[in-house]
């Protein structure tokens, strides 16, 4: 009797050594690669910012993260695509100003979630200045001056490009336009600036806002030049451009953010360890280096709270800005 109760005893205590080295296995994130979901294609400023910091975060968590670009539907479907998987820390999304705080106040109505009860932000990652670029081809103003009264000349004709109807670089240009007194034809390409670069060169499309790093290829080329920095100041590697401010437009122009965001119900865990990383990365001096070669500045938030405290700034202010501007939505 007494060695069948042991029996039992070392039995049971088997069956619970077991039960605790599977769930130790389950709680060990991450043990599998990570899906990251874009909204924009291969080579926009949101894919060159997430695949510098995957490169070096393999490092940090030892494992690799898979970037699917999606772009499309004001980065409806990327969003609903991350927000809709097994909140367990493997599907996230990287996502930018204009599909994480324009379009779930723009579009609010087509998504079939509801973003702010069913997305949660990681961490912001990073910004980086936009310029006002030009088209070097059979366009002769040189300054924002002269576009303004080339375009007066010609009300309606010039076009300017943009990654979508809503996006935060076509109420950039309809706040220019209505303060400088101007129009201008709005050409919505959604693949971003990649996708209108050679509309651009070939002088069919006149203007555009754009990221630098995006745009640097084609400035060293000739084939585009900055006319005006979004930034406060003028940036070290381009001392000749001038800011909005200086060419009469202060308050004009957007600086583009990326961060990271995952599923509401992910463990909290998972995101901590998440967040962790993530901020372990952007101070790395592998990043440091990458994003400043391509004039990105490393800017992490530093916990959870803050990052969903900035998240709800920042659609706060767009709200307020979409409500004062309105803007023909039709993409």
């Amino acid at each position: 009797m007494v060695m069948r109760r042991l029996q039992s005893l070392v039995l049971a205590f088997g069956l619970l050594g077991l039960v605790a080295t599977a769930a130790s296995a389950e709680d060990k994130y991450p043990s599998k690669p990570i899906k990251i979901v874009l909204a924009y294609g291969a080579g926009s400023a949101t894919d060159i910012i997430t695949r510098i910091m995957c490169d070096q975060l393999r490092q940090v968590i030892g494992q690799p993260c898979v970037v699917e670009n999606k772009p499309g539907a004001f980065g409806i479907i990327a969003v609903e695509e991350m927000a809709r998987s097994k909140p367990d820390g493997y599907t996230l999304m990287i996502g930018n100003v204009s599909t994480n705080a324009i379009t779930p106040v723009l579009f609010k109505d087509r998504f079939k979630i509801d973003y702010q009860k069913d997305v949660v932000a990681v961490a912001r990652l990073a910004d980086l200045p936009t310029f006002l670029m030009a088209t070097t081809r059979n366009f002769p103003p040189k300054t924002l001056a002269e576009i303004v009264a080339y375009a007066k000349e010609r009300p309606g004709k010039l076009k300017y490009a943009s990654p979508g109807a809503g996006s935060f670089p076509h109420y950039d240009m309809e706040i220019l336009a209505k303060r400088a007194g101007i129009a201008m034809q709005a050409i919505h390409i959604k693949a971003g600036p990649p996708g209108y670069i050679n509309d651009m060169t070939l002088g069919d499309i006149q203007l555009a806002f754009m990221n630098v790093a995006t745009s640097a290829p084609q400035i060293k080329a000739g084939t585009l030049k900055p006319i005006v920095t979004t930034t406060e100041k003028r940036l070290d590697d381009y001392p000749d451009v001038p800011t909005m401010a200086e060419a009469g437009f202060p308050g004009v122009g957007t600086m583009l953010w990326a961060g990271l965001f995952a599923p509401a119900g992910t463990p909290t865990p998972v995101l901590e360890t998440l967040q962790k990383a993530v901020v372990e990365t952007l101070k790395s001096q592998p990043v440091l280096e990458s994003y400043a070669r391509q004039n990105v500045r490393s800017n992490p938030t530093a916990t959870l709270a803050e990052a969903q405290s900035w998240l709800n700034g920042e659609i706060a202010s767009w709200q307020k800005i979409t409500s004062e501007i309105k803007i023909d939505l039709t993409d």
